[in-house]
């Protein structure tokens, strides 16, 4: 009787919004995860959904991030539908030393500078501390990247994406949503499943 209970409770507290984000959310990435254009517009809506989300949670990194993320799937989008419709897919590409090197100077750079840039600014305009405001910006970091391998369809973005999402799912549910801490424990398989499917690609590629 508790779980039932619980399981009411956790309905009535989670938004319709946050349900539709977290459908579009693992739409998206799942069809990433096989190469279909189609997870870019999916993306868009998702992300622009969970910029609202983030916003009221006070996760202001996150909610920055997803701005960069919903401009990069039209991006994305674009990019990918430069191919003939003859070609599946884009070509796969794995990462390089100096991609390997400039991204984590990015993620070593930007976390502190976020992190103490989101506080100082809640604190200036009064908003709500923002929560966990250097992890938040370390993942926040590490997405960006992954972000932007994921558009220019670069293999090990969704090792980043496997590793950040296991911290979100933490985070997430620390801050009381649920359903998307749910949605990024699904997100970790499909990132799996996701690198997977890309590499046994890419060695076609190369042959």
């Amino acid at each position: 009787m508790q779980i039932i209970h619980a399981l009411q409770e956790w309905w009535h507290q989670t938004t319709w919004i946050e349900i539709i984000g977290v459908i579009t959310g693992l739409l998206c990435v799942y069809l990433a995860s096989v190469n279909s254009i189609w997870n870019w517009p999916i993306a868009i809506i998702s992300t622009a959904l969970y910029i609202y989300i983030f916003g009221r949670a006070s996760l202001y990194a996150d909610m920055l991030q997803y701005v960069y993320l919903c401009v990069t799937s039209i991006y994305g989008w674009w990019f990918w539908s430069r191919y003939p419709q003859t070609e599946d897919k884009a070509p796969i590409a794995s990462i390089t030393k100096k991609q390997a090197v400039i991204s984590a100077i990015v993620v070593i750079i930007a976390t502190p500078v976020l992190g103490y840039t989101l506080i100082t600014f809640a604190a200036a305009l009064h908003y709500n501390p923002p929560a966990y405001p250097y992890i938040d910006s370390f993942c926040t970091s590490c997405s960006l990247v992954a972000q932007v391998f994921l558009a220019r369809k670069v293999l090990e973005n969704w090792v980043i994406w496997f590793f950040v999402d296991i911290i979100y799912v933490v985070v997430y549910y620390k801050k009381h949503l649920e359903a998307t801490a749910f949605m990024f424990v699904v997100l970790i398989v499909i990132a799996a499943f996701g690198y997977f499917d890309c590499k046994k690609q890419y060695k076609k590629q190369l042959a």
